[in-house]
């Protein structure tokens, strides 16, 4: 027989059924929203992944287009811009050069400081001679003659200190680095001029017109007309025989601890390795290279130091 329930209970019972389908939507509804919300959330994902390939890819094109310019036009990058830079690269920095350059320097100014001092003494000393000479003319009788000792003893005093010698007379002349290479060069090896011709630029630093010439020059160049033959300074071994770089064809020979340079050749006539006497023939004048006409550029190196030639022997 069936249970008569009362109101109560057929409320509770409802109000069971009635949570319970409330929980089991709210359970399929936050489902639902968690696989909508993955779903957003890799489309999205998808979506900056390509957005950044794209940015990165514009990017490189831009990129890639930039240099593409700069390395075909003109226009970015100005030919004055690149030959300056050029130059900045081509100039070759002799540290030991400009070292022994500060060092003279410096020594003559400490010499010239000495000699004012060594004259300020000698005239304050004139300048002692003659007070006592003009006191001497105010005093008379025994005074007069013991001042007149004092003066010649003085006079004397004076006379010796400026016939002994100085020290700076005494000591010799501090050389410099160039100067002792030359000499050492001069003294133990014998160097002839290597060709006949006029000289178009000293060794040192220079002010060329064009810009693709280095400022600092490391040889002499001797002006001559293509195909005149250089012979060779000395007795040596050829160690380099090169057609690379600015110097276009050129030899390097070396005797002991020296090496001498003829570049810019139009023909060279000994290779690597040959052995050379004085006077050889061993290349033709030219203008291959970084140049501006035929000539030979004539460089001496002693220990990797350059040495001005026209200090080892008489190029003009």
């Amino acid at each position: 027989m069936e249970r008569i329930l009362s109101v109560d209970e057929r409320i509770r019972r409802a109000e069971e059924r009635y949570y319970k389908n409330k929980t089991e939507e709210s359970r399929y509804t936050k489902k639902e929203n968690q696989e909508y919300t993955k779903k957003t959330n890799n489309t999205k994902t998808k979506k900056k992944i390509v957005a950044k390939l794209i940015k990165n890819t514009c990017v490189c094109l831009i990129i890639y287009g930039c240099f593409y310019n700069i390395t075909t036009s003109n226009y970015i990058v100005s030919e004055d811009f690149t030959n300056k830079a050029k130059e900045v690269l081509n100039t070759d920095i002799n540290l030991l050069q400009i070292y022994s350059n500060i060092k003279d320097n410096v020594g003559n100014f400490v010499n010239n400081f000495n000699k004012t001092e060594e004259q300020q003494t000698n005239e304050n000393t004139d300048n002692n001679i003659e007070n006592i000479q003009n006191n001497n003319e105010n005093i008379g009788g025994a005074e007069v003659s013991n001042v007149e000792e004092t003066n010649t003893a003085t006079t004397q005093e004076a006379e010796e200190a400026n016939n002994q010698p100085t020290t700076q007379e005494t000591e010799t002349v501090e050389l410099s680095q160039m100067e002792k290479d030359a000499n050492f060069i001069k003294e133990n090896i014998s160097v002839i001029k290597p060709v006949n011709g006029t000289i178009s630029s000293k060794f040192g630093p220079r002010n060329p017109t064009t810009v693709t010439v280095p400022k600092n020059h490391t040889g002499t160049d001797i002006a001559a007309v293509t195909g005149t033959k250089i012979i060779s300074a000395t007795d040596g071994k050829v160690i380099l025989n090169s057609s690379q770089g600015d110097f276009g064809k050129h030899l390097e020979i070396q005797i002991g601890e020296v090496i001498f340079l003829y570049a810019h050749c139009n023909e060279l006539y000994v290779n690597e390795g040959d052995e050379v006497v004085q006077g050889q023939e061993i290349a033709e004048v030219g203008s291959t290279g970084n140049t501006t006409g035929p000539h030979l550029h004539f460089e001496i190196r002693y220990q990797d130091r350059y040495i001005d030639p026209e200090m080892v022997l008489q190029l003009s």
